[in-house]
């Protein structure tokens, strides 16, 4: 009887720890994909806009062959799970710009992070051409 006792007072006491680590592994895994996503916007930036629709619409990278800057493949554990993928539209009018004849002068751009498979961050940026 006092094993049993002993034993359900322990649960009790452990639970609120492992749902407190499950959650900051959560939170780690937000701030990351985060960073990722935000990594290579800083990428995207860097390209000449008349390239960006070129280099960047449909870039994706696979689940665990996330690359750094450098374009080497990340080989630490924790980057293992994500993948990162890229969307460009080059159609987009601002409310101030009077639609056409005029062409656009912008273009969308989405960096969308998964972790396994599940989307967790979404980074979207207008880059003037």
């Amino acid at each position: 009887m006092a094993t049993v006792l002993l034993g359900i007072a322990a649960a009790g006491v452990l639970l609120p720890f492992s749902s407190g680590a499950s959650a900051q592994a959560e939170g780690l895994r937000l701030t990351l994909a985060a960073k990722l996503a935000g990594d290579l916007m800083e990428r995207i930036i860097a390209t000449p806009p008349g390239q960006i629709m070129a280099a960047w619409d449909g870039y994706a990278e696979v689940q665990g062959q996330v690359k750094d800057a450098g374009g080497a493949v990340f080989t630490d554990p924790m980057y293992a799970n994500f993948s990162r993928r890229v969307t460009c539209h080059d159609d987009v009018y601002v409310p101030q710009q009077k639609g056409p004849p005029l062409p656009p002068n912008y273009i969308l751009v989405s960096v969308q992070t998964s972790y396994r498979g599940r989307k967790i961050a979404s980074l979207s940026r207008l880059i003037s051409r």
